[in-house]
């Protein structure tokens, strides 16, 4: 955002704030007439940053993958490499069911083998790339040290969160039932032994 006016920066980072908290309430429905009303703007100057909805969605969406991208870095330091890892898929996991909408973004269709053999997401989302690309060092970590098992992937991870945002969406407490689910996903179904 360098070059900016300090106004239009105020602006711009208004905006994404009002369209976080319109986009958690509302989901991809979220409209730019209301963003703007709530933000205090006219929509003119929304549509001067945002021509379309989805481009409003994809930006309040990557501020979010790029939070959670230095929030994998921060856990890269910790020493239990299976808690790190843990820890971010819960943070992802929590936002995934906040911000309804955002799992509908990440329902990518699955990597080919070209895609597989170039490393993350090629083909994906930009929301996605940045979230296997943040969940990469964590995953590799965990599965060198044995704490994931080797053939897990990032893809198959930002997958598995996706779906339980989406399953828990219009779930009574979807953050409550989307952590139960997250804990069967990682856990498995066996009993403990």
């Amino acid at each position: 955002m360098t070059g900016r006016r300090s106004d239009a920066e105020r602006n711009y980072r208004r905006i994404l704030t009002v369209a976080e908290a319109e986009i958690a309430e509302l989901g991809a429905a979220a409209s730019i007439e209301r963003v703007a009303r709530t933000a205090g703007l006219g929509s003119a100057t929304v549509r001067r940053h945002f021509p379309t909805r989805q481009a409003l969605l994809e930006a309040v969406f990557a501020e979010r993958a790029r939070a959670l991208q230095a929030r994998a870095a921060e856990l890269t330091g910790e020493s239990d490499s299976r808690a790190a890892l843990l820890a971010w898929l819960r943070d992802f996991t929590d936002y995934a069911v906040s911000a309804r909408g955002f799992a509908d973004v990440l329902a990518y269709e699955p990597p080919t083998e070209a895609d597989a053999e170039a490393g993350p997401s090629t083909s994906q989302s930009s929301c996605g790339a940045t979230l296997e690309a943040a969940l990469a060092p964590l995953l590799a970590r965990a599965q060198r040290e044995g704490a994931a098992r080797p053939e897990a992937s990032c893809h198959d991870l930002v997958t598995a969160v996706a779906g339980i945002a989406l399953a828990t969406e219009h779930h009574r407490n979807p953050a409550a039932q989307a952590a139960r689910l997250l804990d069967l996903f990682v856990t498995g179904l066996s009993p403990r032994g």
